[in-house]
C-alpha cells in the first residue's frame, strides 16, 4: 500500500497515524472561537484542522411548514431544527477561512475543508488547501466528487451509509478524474455513535478491496473504537473538537475537549508503535528481566555424594542455575560436591 505525502506529512502504517480534529460548527459563530479552537487543536497534537466549507443556500432550500425539510429523527441531536435554519448556525463563513488556515499554518498543522458544492471547491482552490474532504453524507454526489478529484490533489473520504456499490462508484469517478491518492475513512453516520454500531472490522476489508490508505471517522462518545482501529489498520483518524463540551454547539456533544484529543494523540501512536512484528521469545527490552525467570537452587547445605532431592532443591527466582525442565532429571542424581543453600545449581555440581 503506497504512503500519501499532504504538506509534507506522511501518511502510512509506518508513520504516525494522521490526527485530524474536525471543528465543524463548534466554533459557534465566533471568529475568535474559532482562532482558539485552531491553537486548542495544534497544542493537543492534531496533525490537521478541519472546517467545512457551505452555506444553508449551498446545502438546502429556505422552506418552511413542509416536513421534507425538518429534521424528524427522534434520536437526532437536532430533532424539531428546520434544515435552512441549523446550517446557518452551522457554517463556517467564507470569510473566515483565510485566517483559520493562516493560523493553521502559523502553528505548523494542516488546515483543510470539506467542500459541499461546486462552488465551495472553486473557492478553496483560490486558498490553495492541500488536500480535501469528502464528507459521508456527500460521497454519492458523483460530479462534486469529479471537480474536486479534478483538482489532483488527496481526497479524504468518510463512507458513512454508502455502499459497496456506491464507493466503487466514488472510487471510479476520483480515480479516473485524475486522483491517486486517496483515502477512506470507515464511518457511521448517526450523531452520537456508539461502540456497537461502528463496525471497524469493515477497515482492512476496506483497504484491501480498494488499494489504498484507510481510517476511522469516529461520532462515538470517547476515545476506544479510535484507538481499536489503529491494530486494523487506520491511518488517519478525524474526531470532532471543542473547547469544552459545556460551552454548547451544534456538535458540540460528541467532540472531544483538548485534553481528550491529546490522550487520543498519544494513544493512537502508542497503538501503532504496540503493533511491531511478529516475534517470540526474548528480545533485546527484555534482557534485564531474564535473570528474574526460576531456575533450580540448592534449598539446603548438601554434601559431596548427598542425593539431590525436592527437599533439597527447589525451582526459585532469580534465574542463574539450571531451567526448571531438567528438575525431574536432575532428583536422584547426586552431588558432585559440598553445595551451600543458596547455590544455583549447574551440570557441573552433578555427579
Amino acid at each position: 500500500m503506497k504512503d500519501i505525502v499532504i504538506a509534507d506529512r506522511r501518511i502510512g502504517r509506518d508513520a504516525k497515524p494522521f490526527i485530524i480534529a474536525e471543528m465543524s460548527g463548534n466554533h459557534n459563530q465566533s471568529l475568535e472561537r474559532a482562532i482558539s479552537i485552531v491553537e486548542a487543536a495544534a497544542e493537543a497534537g492534531a496533525d490537521a484542522l478541519k472546517i467545512q466549507t457551505y452555506t444553508a443556500d449551498t446545502m438546502t432550500l429556505d422552506i418552511h411548514g413542509q416536513e421534507d425539510f425538518v429534521i424528524s429523527d427522534s434520536a437526532s441531536l437536532w430533532k424539531g431544527n428546520h434544515l435552512y435554519q441549523l446550517y446557518q448556525q452551522a457554517y463556517t463563513p467564507w470569510e473566515w477561512h483565510k485566517s483559520i488556515f493562516e493560523r493553521c499554518h502559523e502553528l505548523g498543522i494542516i488546515g483543510f475543508s470539506t467542500p459541499f458544492d461546486a462552488s465551495a471547491v472553486d473557492f478553496l482552490e483560490t486558498l490553495d488547501v492541500p488536500c480535501y474532504k469528502i464528507a459521508s453524507f456527500e460521497n454519492i454526489d458523483l460530479p462534486l466528487i469529479q471537480k474536486v478529484a479534478a483538482t489532483g490533489k488527496p481526497i479524504i473520504m468518510s463512507t458513512g451509509m454508502a455502499s459497496l456499490a456506491e464507493l466503487d462508484d466514488a472510487v471510479r469517478t476520483m480515480r479516473e478524474a485524475g486522483c491517486s491518492d486517496i483515502i477512506l475513512l470507515k464511518c457511521t453516520s448517526s450523531y452520537p455513535a456508539t461502540p456497537e454500531n461502528s463496525n471497524i472490522n469493515t477497515i482492512p476489508h476496506m483497504r484491501d478491496l480498494f488499494g489504498c490508505q484507510v481510517g476511522l471517522s469516529d461520532h462515538t462518545l470517547g476515545i476506544g473504537a479510535a484507538i481499536a482501529s489503529i491494530a486494523l489498520g487506520s491511518t488517519v483518524i478525524e474526531k470532532h473538537f471543542t473547547l469544552a463540551r459545556k460551552d454548547g454547539g451544534v456538535d458540540s456533544a460528541f467532540s472531544l475537549e483538548p485534553e481528550e484529543f491529546k490522550w487520543l494523540v498519544a494513544e493512537a501512536e502508542n497503538a501503532r508503535l504496540s503493533l511491531g512484528r511478529i516475534s517470540y521469545g526474548l528480545n533485546e527490552s527484555e534482557m534485564a528481566s531474564r535473570k528474574y525467570r526460576r531456575s533450580i537452587y540448592v534449598a539446603q547445605d548438601i554434601r559431596a555424594g548427598e542425593v539431590f532431592t525436592k527437599a533439597n532443591i527447589r525451582c526459585v527466582r532469580p534465574g542463574y542455575g539450571l531451567p526448571p525442565k531438567f528438575y525431574d532429571i536432575i532428583i536422584g542424581r547426586t552431588a558432585k560436591t559440598d553445595l551451600r543453600k543458596g547455590t544455583p545449581l549447574t551440570w557441573e555440581y552433578l555427579g
